[in-house]
């Protein structure tokens, strides 16, 4: 586990995040996953012990006794599965908190609870999300990559949150090969891969069947193959999209490389969607998200399950102490 505190975003306060980070708190208490929650404690559950306070070093002095946390006051109050723009603008600052902490190197990473697009749209927020916002922030706009990741699979999506019909008019040999490298990169100095193993989905059924199905795989997706193994990186592909997630197929990579969201994320939501995370790869911090929404239609029935969250702490931990080894030349 990581010998930082980890920082944990508020997300929408109408959503399910004031739940599950309770439940991740409980759940953790004892763990060694310390974190520090940035937000206003008014939309904590009643029942939370809490404790407010001024740095996140202190986190671990009182975590095992108390939610540490670093307040925020948000505009309006709050009411659960009513979401408000009028809190926009301390979300994105507890974003933006988070990600300061981490880049001072006084956090080990962020964790992200949900937020909802729309209502920080209307907020005035100008990103598709979290990611691209993240990347902003840490100054590597254009960089960042999402991996959804569990125990039973890693996927990278090349083309992200645009519509089928853009991904289709955007994706490039050049797009495939740079979200090839940061993916082996952090597959390296954050998950502790010697020598990580891609495959490649193909675009088109069958893989494209030798340009029968289409010239996708032939005219970009097996050019960028070769350019990827000729960086020294380990890739196999293009494999039909329909057979690569099988139980056998999955044991031959350590991610699997899509060419739009839903071919990574469908796969991955049916075999473990509990235990999914969102990964943000490319960026010079750890960060990482439970793999659900908001909840607003569930928020404050006291149901919600914090299962991802407290997978998206454990695996944040473990990344981030993987990270400072590497950085050190040590063992992960």
């Amino acid at each position: 586990m990581t010998r930082l505190p980890l920082a944990l975003t508020m997300g929408d306060p109408a959503g399910i995040g004031p739940e599950i980070t309770a439940g991740a708190w409980r759940a953790l208490r004892e763990g060694g996953t310390v974190f520090a929650w940035l937000g206003d404690p008014a939309c904590l559950p009643a029942s939370l012990p809490v404790k407010e306070i001024e740095t996140i070093e202190q986190a671990a002095s009182v975590f095992s006794n108390a939610l540490p946390v670093l307040p925020l006051s948000l505009s309006a109050p709050v009411r659960a599965g009513v979401p408000d723009s009028a809190n926009a603008q301390t979300v994105i600052d507890s974003i933006a908190r988070a990600v300061g902490l981490a880049k001072a190197g006084v956090a080990g990473g962020v964790i992200t609870n949900p937020i909802s697009k729309a209502v920080l749209r209307r907020g005035g927020f100008p990103h598709p999300g979290h990611t691209e916002f993240l990347a902003e922030l840490c100054h590597v706009p254009g960089r960042e990559v999402m991996m959804l990741a569990s125990p039973m699979l890693r996927v990278v999506p090349v083309t992200i949150h645009v519509s089928l019909r853009e991904a289709l008019d955007t994706l490039s040999e050049d797009m495939i090969v740079e979200t090839g490298l940061t993916t082996a990169l952090a597959l390296k100095q954050d998950f502790g891969f010697d020598r990580p193993r891609l495959a490649v989905a193909g675009l088109n059924p069958h893989a494209g069947e030798d340009g029968m199905m289409g010239r996708e795989e032939i005219d970009m997706i097996i050019p960028a193959i070769e350019r990827l193994r000729a960086k020294g990186i380990d890739v196999t592909g293009p494999m039909p999209p329909d057979t690569m997630f099988t139980e056998s197929a999955r044991q031959k990579y350590d991610a699997a490389l899509c060419m739009y969201h839903d071919q990574a994320l469908i796969p991955i939501k049916t075999l473990d969607m509990a235990h999914g995370v969102n990964v943000t790869l490319g960026l010079p911090i750890v960060r990482t998200s439970p793999d659900h929404g908001t909840a607003f239609d569930i928020a404050g029935k006291e149901i919600a399950e914090a299962t991802s969250l407290v997978a998206a702490l454990r695996l944040a931990s473990v990344l981030s102490e993987n990270r400072l080894n590497h950085k050190e030349g040590l063992p992960s």
